[in-house]
This record gives C-alpha cells, sequence and structure tokens, in this order.
C-alpha cells in the first residue's frame, strides 16, 4: 500500500495476538515495525521473522520511561515515529462484590495508564512533525456493559472518551494527529489467559472457540485506517464475528 511503505509504527502487545499480527501485517505491506511487550522471547523471535523491518524492546506500558525508550529506539533505528499502536491489555475479569483490587488495578494499569503513557511518550514527536496517527485497541466492552466484567468495561469505556475528546483537541490545536479506536469481539487471541478459571470462563472460551475469528482480521482494520489519505481520519472501526451479538 503506497501510504504504508516506510511508516514507522509502534505497536504494544505485540508478543502474541493482535499486536503480533499487526506487525506481520505492516512489515509485509512496506513498514517498519517497533515492537513493545514485557516477554522479550517472544519479542526477539518476531523481530528475527519480520528481518530488517523490525526493531523491538522489552517495555511495561504501565512505566512511562519504558515508552519513551521505545519511542527512542524508534527514531535511532527508523529515524522517526508515524504510528502508535497502543494494543497492550489485560481482561483478569470478576464480579465486583469479589473485590479484586489486584486485578482492577493491574487493568487500570495496562488498559488506561498504558494508552496514556504510550501516548504521552509519542507526543513530543507528533507535535514537532505537526503529524501521526494513534490507534488504541479498545474493546466491545467499550460499546456495552458486560456482568462480571465492569471494571474492564470501565478501563475500555475510558478509552472511548479519552480518544474522542483527544480527536477534538487535535483539531482545536492543529496538531493533525488522527485517532482511530478498535473495538474488537470475540478474537481467538491470549486475552482470555488473564482470566482466573471459573464456569464462566468455560463458557466464555466455549464461545470464543465456536465463532471467535483471528487477529488478523483486527491488524487488516488497523492498516485500513492507517492507509487513508492524509486529509481521512477514520474514528472509530467495530470488528466481530458474523456470529456474535
Amino acid at each position: 500500500m503506497e501510504n504504508i511503505k516506510n511508516k514507522v509504527i509502534i505497536i504494544t502487545g505485540a508478543s502474541s495476538g493482535i499486536g503480533e499480527e499487526t506487525a506481520r501485517v505492516f512489515a509485509t505491506n512496506g513498514a517498519k515495525v517497533v515492537l513493545c511487550a514485557r516477554r522479550e522471547d517472544k519479542l526477539k523471535a518476531l523481530a528475527a521473522e519480520l528481518g530488517d523491518a523490525a526493531a523491538y524492546i522489552k517495555a511495561d506500558v504501565s512505566s512511562l520511561s519504558d515508552m519513551e525508550a521505545a519511542i527512542r529506539l524508534a527514531k535511532e533505528k527508523f529515524g522517526t515515529v508515524d504510528v502508535l499502536f497502543a494494543n497492550a491489555g489485560i481482561m483478569p475479569a470478576s464480579n465486583v462484590a469479589e473485590c479484586k483490587t489486584d486485578d482492577w488495578n493491574a487493568m487500570i494499569d495496562i488498559n488506561i495508564r498504558g494508552v496514556l503513557n504510550a501516548i504521552a511518550a509519542v507526543m513530543p514527536e507528533f507535535k514537532a512533525k505537526k503529524q501521526g496517527h494513534v490507534v488504541v485497541t479498545s474493546s466491545m466492552a467499550g460499546q456495552r456493559s458486560v456482568p462480571g466484567n465492569a471494571v474492564y468495561c470501565g478501563t475500555k469505556h475510558f478509552v472511548r472518551a479519552f480518544m474522542d475528546s483527544f480527536r477534538s483537541e487535535s483539531i482545536q490545536d492543529g496538531t493533525n494527529i488522527k485517532t482511530t479506536v478498535i473495538y474488537p469481539g470475540a478474537i481467538k487471541t491470549e486475552l482470555l489467559n488473564t482470566v482466573a478459571p471459573s464456569e464462566t470462563k468455560k463458557m466464555v472460551e466455549q464461545f470464543y472457540e465456536k465463532v471467535g475469528i483471528e487477529p488478523d482480521a483486527i491488524a487488516n482494520a488497523v492498516l485500513y485506517a492507517v492507509s487513508q489519505p492524509a486529509n481521512v481520519d477514520v474514528s472509530d472501526i467495530i470488528v466481530r464475528p458474523r456470529g456474535e451479538a
């Protein structure tokens, strides 16, 4: 794709699932990718697969300094940053009455603070260039309320509200930063691995096994959004299995 070739995209949560497949799709289409995640062995293997199109850094999105290090790597390796794909997320579901506050705080750290840190790290670069594109993974849980997943829904609704405000600000400020929120439905990734064993988890796993789609569906949605002309901003994309209500 003409608008993708040689673009530099930073991907968080790149060690598996949506992030991993997005890296492959972008590298295949001529982009440069900077892979960020906590599992260095996975990143190293993916970077080796993608060759000169990829660089990687072990990074925790809950750390602003880690995100700033990822930006520095991108500039050192490829000269610039064009796109941030803030994709890292976890979903240790439970009912509120269970008061699993450690899980709540982990979701806040990754799903909310992780998005903010990644954006804060890349903003100086985007503001200096007066252009850039921020893509964030929300969820269908950011479009509705789901019993047994209240905190996760809250984090994903935050992403929706934050990015809508950020889009308006970028227009008012003249920074020319595009924003896109992706709302995946049932995608076959490692996300369910963060859910504690329970009957509910078994039901969800069975549902995902029955109707879930592969993460390349989301990767191609990100590619579509990023490949648009400079004057086109694809703000929201819902991607879910045909069999998901």
